[in-house]
Formats: C-alpha cells, sequence, structure tokens
C-alpha cells in the first residue's frame, strides 16, 4: 500500500493510523500557518481551510501523497483553542461542563505532482457531564488539558468528563478514519488495501 505523509505533530493522529494499519511518515512544515478568519456559522471551512495549509506547506519527497488534518471545539459560535493557560482551561472546562460541544476536523490529501487536493470535514456533538471546580482543578494539574482543543482529551482521563457523543469518536480524538479511507479512495488506495487485501 502506498505510505502517506502526515503533516501533523498530533501523537493521537500517529497512533491511529498505526493502529489500522496505514503506512505512514510524519514530515515537518515549512514555516507557521496563519489560521483564515473563523466564521462561526461555518466552521468546517475553517478546518479544511487550515489542513489544506497544512498539507502544502509540508517537506516531503516529489510525488509524495501528504495528509493535513485540523480539529477544533466549537460552542455555541464560539472557538474553543488550545488553553493558553490553566486559567484558560478552567474557563474552557465550565463552559463544557453539563452541556454540549461539537469537534469539527478537516482533512486534506494534497499531491503536489499532479496538484491533485480532495478534502472533507467531519463533525460529532459532545455532551459533558457535570463537573464540580475541585474535578476542573485536578483534571488541570494532570496536565491533559493544557495542548488539547476544548481542554480535554477523549481518549485518556478525559474520557471522565464525556458522558454521550452523537456521531464518530475517532473524530474527536483527532482523525475520522472513514472520511480517511473515502479521500484514500480517490487516490486509487482502496480500502480493501488498507484491511490487508491487494
Amino acid at each position: 500500500m502506498r505510505k502517506i505523509y502526515l503533516a501533523s505533530e498530533s501523537p493521537r493522529r500517529r497512533e491511529l493510523l498505526a493502529r489500522v494499519g496505514i503506512p505512514f511518515e510524519p514530515v515537518d512544515r515549512a514555516g507557521t500557518i496563519a489560521p483564515p478568519p473563523f466564521d462561526p456559522k461555518r466552521p468546517e471551512d475553517y478546518v479544511i481551510e487550515l489542513a489544506t495549509a497544512k498539507a502544502k506547506a509540508a517537506i516531503a519527497p516529489n510525488g509524495a501523497l501528504i495528509l493535513g488534518c485540523d480539529t477544533i471545539v466549537v460552542q455555541n459560535g464560539d472557538l474553543l483553542e488550545k488553553p493558553s493557560s490553566p486559567e484558560s482551561a478552567a474557563n474552557f472546562l465550565r463552559r463544557l461542563q453539563a452541556n454540549s460541544h461539537k469537534v469539527y476536523t478537516g482533512i486534506a490529501l494534497w499531491e503536489a505532482s499532479s496538484a491533485k487536493l480532495e478534502t472533507d470535514f467531519e463533525v460529532t456533538e459532545v455532551f459533558f457531564g457535570p463537573l464540580s471546580e475541585e474535578e476542573i482543578k485536578i483534571y488541570i494539574e494532570s496536565g491533559e488539558p493544557m495542548d488539547k482543543a476544548g481542554a480535554y482529551g477523549i481518549q485518556e482521563k478525559g474520557a471522565l468528563l464525556v458522558r454521550e457523543i452523537r456521531g464518530d469518536y475517532f473524530n474527536v480524538v483527532g482523525l475520522p478514519l472513514f472520511r480517511l479511507t473515502e479521500l484514500l479512495g480517490r487516490f486509487d488506495i482502496p480500502k480493501l488495501s488498507i484491511l490487508g487485501k491487494g
């Protein structure tokens, strides 16, 4: 199966790709990516544009198939990015507790040699249970919220905060695998080859 080049530093995305047997190699980006304006009415445009910019900025071999991703948390039209401080994380978690929010992930596959670009996105609704101030404090002290959009990680201790999800769990982790297989199919990489045939 053809290897893809992952333009992401996320260990969670790397783990998911490895777990399902998609061969990949992490690559660096040339320079920083300036985020586009965020339109609360079109969060999907924001994540697709960022995923595309990350894929196109990757430093990869000629002919490489590059995967760019971006995941955001949106609640009531507000973008909850990675918290800048423990206080910011606490404010995010107070907003999320006993409430719902949506997680969007944009994915982009870019092949520079053919100038072919395929993009898509996934959205999942997540419902938190109630959280006390003490629970918020202890969770922040674990250090887990600080490098994650929305200040939690569903695949780690943050799973204890989530009452329900509606949609793709892997999207909340940061990589909607079903959407990815659909995009790979547009580059003649069938799902059968990932499952082990062909």
